[in-house]
């Protein structure tokens, strides 16, 4: 065999092989990606086959006083999801929906009260196996059951938070509702040698920092475009979008799926960004305090343009379909992002 391989092409063959192998994975490594893991989608096709979730409170026709139409939007995807089991004992998580007259700390520390009594769940992790839905929730936290739901279940928010409300390592946002006028725009996929370096709109262009570029001819502040057509056009011909953190961000994903880099002012860190734990914000997106004012924006503009920009373009319009929100949820939409990481939340601790 051995002098059959010596006197044969199959030495050279099963080189070149080899390093055509190497070449190829070393390629799919160096492919620009937006998820923090390697392993994204490896274990989002496990979450789509294995994830239980049981629902408290499943019958109640008066649900939690939705009023954010992003929260209803998920609790009713939710509720229609192949994910739910009525079998508690196969369940990953547990997910409070509470009654409609739930709304203060004191009911809702009857309620999860009355939970602990009559049912074992709560007790086993102290509700670190448990999230709900909470945008504004607020009061004094006195009450030993409200205590716990604070700080052990999984609370997801609407983005951005109360930043009181908000604890880093457990608790999730939920993405802004994309526009739906939009949804039958196609981007233009297009080198940005651009009309405008950066746009806003939204009803906080009266801001300092907006009315010191109001002026600039490389910039356009507005408080809204005159139509849904002209605002994706804009979208499409500008470099960066900027939005105020505290004012109204919802139109961050539109923005990546249009190609236009997002700009974030902010005054405080931004512990709540949508799936903050799976993808790479710091290089999909430019962060800028606000104290800097004009200068340190545009410094920061400076600073993101060249290849780099390129890059952040690209995975921020990979990420861009993580943003959209369907009324009947699609593979990798927002609803099921917001699912996988309470999958990766499923392994509880128990705080005493």
């Amino acid at each position: 065999m051995a002098d059959l391989l010596q006197s044969s092409s199959i030495v050279p063959s099963l080189l070149l092989l080899l390093h055509l192998s190497i070449f190829t994975v070393l390629a799919v490594q160096a492919k620009p990606s937006p998820y923090l893991s390697s392993l994204f989608f490896t274990d989002y096709n496990k979450m789509l086959e294995t994830f239980k979730i049981f629902v408290y409170n499943r019958d109640n026709k008066n649900q939690s006083d939705f009023t954010s139409p992003v929260k209803l939007l998920f609790h009713e995807s939710l509720l229609k999801s192949p994910f739910l089991t009525t079998n508690p004992d196969e369940a990953h998580l547990f997910y409070l929906s509470f009654p409609h007259n739930t709304t203060t700390t004191r009911q809702i520390s009857r309620f999860i009260n009355n939970l602990r009594t009559d049912l074992p769940f709560w007790n086993r992790t102290l509700g670190a196996d448990h999230f709900h839905l909470s945008c504004n929730r607020t009061g004094p936290e006195s009450y030993r059951n409200f205590v716990e739901l604070r700080k052990n279940s999984v609370q997801i928010s609407c983005f951005p938070t109360i930043e009181a409300m908000f604890i880093p390592h457990k608790d999730l946002s939920l993405p802004p509702l994309n526009p739906p006028l939009l949804a039958h725009h196609e981007p233009e996929l297009m080198t940005r040698t651009g009309k405008l370096l950066g746009y806003f709109w939204g009803k906080d262009s009266e801001s300092t920092v907006m009315d010191e570029l109001r002026d600039n001819p490389e910039f356009l502040i507005e408080s809204e475009p005159s139509d849904w057509n002209d605002y994706a056009e804009k979208l499409s011909s500008s470099k960066f979008c900027l939005f105020l953190y505290n004012g109204d961000v919802f139109g961050i994903g539109t923005a990546f799926r249009f190609g236009c880099v997002p700009l974030v002012i902010t005054d405080r860190p931004m512990p709540d960004l949508p799936f903050s734990d799976v993808l790479r914000w710091s290089e999909m997106a430019v962060f800028v305090g606000i104290g800097g004012g004009v200068a340190e924006l545009k410094s920061a503009l400076g600073r993101a343009c060249g290849d780099r920009y390129e890059r952040m373009r690209e995975l921020g319009m990979q990420a861009s379909r993580h943003f959209v929100w369907n009324t009947y949820p699609q593979p990798y939409d927002a609803f099921h992002m917001v699912l996988y990481q309470l999958w990766l939340s499923r392994h509880t601790i128990r705080y005493v």
